[in-house]
This record gives C-alpha cells, sequence and structure tokens, in this order.
C-alpha cells in the first residue's frame, strides 16, 4: 500500500504543484539548498503569503548563502521585520556564516541539525529537498494529512511520535523532496483544516477519517491554555522631523530590533510605567499585539516637552524615512499612531 500512496501522491503533484518562489518544478532534480533553507526558516510559524514577498527581497539583496554571510546582522533584522518571531532573523546571519565557512551546506540531517537555528524539520526539509535524501519531513500541512489517512485519535503534541512514524511509512527513497513538497501541498491545498476537498484527493481511497467521516475532526487538539496579558507603554519623541529610536538587547523579545524606548515589559512581567525623559506627556492611544506565549496592550505616550533623551543605543530618525528603519510590527503600529495623533 505504501508504494501505491507514494506513487498516486507523486502523480498528483507533478500536476499540481503550487508555483513558490523558492521552489523548482517537479521532476527537476535538487533545489539551491541556499533557496530552501531560506524559505523553510521563514515559513516557520508564518504563511506562504506573507513570506513571499519577504524572500523576494532576501534574494535579491542576498542571492547566496556567501552575501548573506558576509551582511550586517541589524541590515539583516530591518529587512526581517515584520515577518515576527525574531530569534529566526538573529540565527540567519550566524548560520550563513557557520555554511559558508564550511564551504557549502552539508547534505546529512545529523550534520544540518548541528547548524545555528536548524531544527529536525528544517534539516529534514533541506536534505530532502535540495539534496534527494530519504528524510521524513513533517510540518503541520504534513500533521494533518497523516492523522487523517491513518485515523490517528491522539491529541497533538502527543500524537506526533505516531504521526512521523506513519509519515516515514510512504516515504519514498526516489524523489523524496517532490514527495515532502507534495504533501505540504496537499495540506495547503486539498486536505485544509475547515472543509478538506476530499473527492479531489489522491489519497481519498486510503483515508480512513474520511472513511469513518471523521477527516474534519482530524487532528485532534489539545485545549489551548489562555495567555496572560501584560501591559506595558511605548515612547514616541520627536524633534526637528526626527523621532528617538533604541536598539533593543540582542537577547530578549524583539531582540536587536529597532523600536521606540519603552518601560521594560516583558513576557513574565507589565512595564513599570517610567518615561525616559522627565517632562509633559500625552496619550497616543493603545497596540494590542499577540506574542506567543502573551498578549500585550502597548499603551502609547508623547512627549511634549524639550528634553533629549541620554539613553546609550539610541538614534534620532528622520520620520520621512521611517519605513527604512525596520521596525517590528508591534512598533510599527505605533508608529502609525504617533503619526496620526499629528
Amino acid at each position: 500500500m505504501e508504494d501505491r500512496v507514494s506513487a498516486a501522491l507523486l502523480d498528483w503533484y507533478d500536476g499540481h504543484a503550487r508555483v513558490l518562489p523558492w521552489r523548482i518544478g517537479p521532476g527537476q532534480g535538487p533545489a539551491d539548498a541556499y533557496r530552501v533553507w531560506l524559505s523553510e526558516i521563514m515559513l516557520q510559524q508564518t504563511t506562504t503569503a506573507a513570506v513571499a514577498p519577504y524572500f523576494i527581497r532576501f534574494t535579491e539583496r542576498w542571492p547566496t548563502i556567501g552575501a548573506l554571510a558576509a551582511a550586517l546582522p541589524e541590515d539583516v533584522m530591518a529587512e526581517w521585520a515584520g515577518l515576527g518571531y525574531y530569534s529566526r532573523a538573529r540565527n540567519l546571519v550566524s548560520c550563513a556564516r557557520a555554511v559558508a565557512e564550511m564551504g557549502g551546506f552539508p547534505d546529512s540531517e545529523d550534520e544540518l541539525r548541528k547548524l545555528p537555528g536548524v531544527g529536525a524539520y528544517t534539516a529534514a526539509a533541506v536534505a530532502a529537498i535540495a539534496f534527494g535524501r530519504r528524510a521524513v519531513v513533517v510540518d503541520a500541512n504534513v500533521e494533518r494529512v497523516v492523522a487523517r489517512l491513518n485515523a490517528i485519535d491522539e491529541p497533538l503534541p502527543g500524537a506526533r511520535p505516531a504521526i512521523r512514524e506513519a509519515a516515514g511509512r510512504v516515504t519514498p527513497v526516489e524523489r523524496a523532496g517532490d514527495f515532502a513538497q507534495a504533501m505540504m501541498d496537499l495540506g495547503a491545498t486539498i486536505c485544509t483544516v475547515r472543509a478538506p476537498k476530499c473527492l479531489l484527493c489522491p489519497r481519498s481511497p486510503d483515508c480512513l477519517a474520511r472513511a469513518e467521516g471523521r477527516q474534519a475532526e482530524l487532528p485532534v487538539k489539545s485545549a489551548r491554555k489562555q495567555k496572560p496579558q501584560r501591559i506595558g507603554t511605548a515612547f514616541w519623541i520627536e524633534r526637528s522631523g526626527q523621532v528617538w529610536l533604541v536598539r533593543r538587547p540582542a537577547k530578549g523579545m524583539l531582540g536587536g530590533m529597532r523600536g521606540l524606548p519603552d518601560d521594560g515589559w516583558s513576557a513574565r512581567t507589565d512595564g513599570s510605567g517610567d518615561a525616559p525623559v522627565a517632562g509633559a506627556w500625552r496619550a497616543g492611544g493603545v497596540v494590542r499585539h499577540g506574542f506567543t506565549h502573551f498578549d500585550l496592550e502597548l499603551g502609547l505616550a508623547i512627549y511634549a516637552g524639550d528634553k533629549s533623551p541620554t539613553r546609550a543605543g539610541g538614534e534620532w530618525w528622520p520620520i520621512a524615512d521611517l519605513d527604512a528603519a525596520g521596525l517590528p510590527t508591534l512598533f510599527a503600529k505605533a508608529a502609525q499612531l504617533a503619526l496620526a495623533a499629528g
């Protein structure tokens, strides 16, 4: 059955593969490891639609692993702004430099796992797609396909070992990269979270969940824990057409990014409310933003005094060129509020 299932899926992929900026066509051989690695890092917890324009800009600016290895980390962080999960961006240059020093990407999962920021999934994806290695590649889309195909009832994340074992049974030696991408595409376009299109699915005859009429119920997900709510303040200090920006610490939330000065809020605590400059402040509105482990309500305070901030690591940035500062989404929203307040 396993050979029949993989053959049917590859046949489907040959005619239905998505066209993506980082992908080569079905059956065209191993892809460029740099482009595979970069796309997989960007796609972690981020949609294909959101990643595509970032990937195009990145590869136009840094077309090779060597070019990215030579980049300034602050330039990479600025280009990444808006994609979220900024620890991924912090690892990009470190990984690129390690690969450049090695003379290229290693071609095995074990060696790929040793690179900064490369986990089990990314290592398997690069090994299969870029080097044609037989590797079991399981992302959220593949989890859903495999859980339904095999009617795996155990809730996630506990079901993952069983899902991986089942995915391994149908992963072929030949065209391993195409097979991995076929599974991803099937989950993204046919075996979707809601209203799966079973009549169009090449694997529907073998799907145990569909046979039982339970395809929309799987995979089972554990109940989400309620995230804590944090409160903080960001400060807008403007003078002569410039705004005061600071560089956040390398470690921690939004590490290494430029941002507005704030009052020290974190995933664990609310902000202190203490302003970086004494004097008159006025309220500029509130930004609400969700992080992985907490939600943040960030109040904006706009300075109306005449003192200058003295915090080290800050700089005056032209407001007319604020887009080039690479502000993360949270502070970009706060800046929009400040500009709208006039």
